[in-house]
């Protein structure tokens, strides 16, 4: 399992035109799934990227996570970074 994580003021996904899925301040996730992941990837995966800690608190430091900040996570199906 593979995944680029970015942190996002918003985002949105449309498909032929429609928007499938919008948030607001949080993370956007691209994630790729190879043939040989399971629930113990996708366990770790999901809680690595919660705990991320990219989110500034009141000091400018880099040290919260989505969680701390109430934020959203918008993932999306990328097969293509296994290619």
């Amino acid at each position: 399992m593979r995944a680029v994580v970015q942190r996002v003021s918003d985002a949105s996904v449309h498909v032929d035109g429609e928007l499938v899925g919008s948030i607001e301040a949080g993370l956007l996730v691209y994630v790729g799934v190879g043939p040989g992941d399971g629930k113990a990837e996708l366990d770790y995966m999901s809680r690595k990227i919660a705990g991320l800690r990219i989110f500034q608190d009141d000091e400018g430091r880099m040290s919260r996570s989505v969680q701390d900040v109430g934020g959203s996570v918008l993932l999306v199906s990328q097969f293509t970074l296994y290619g």
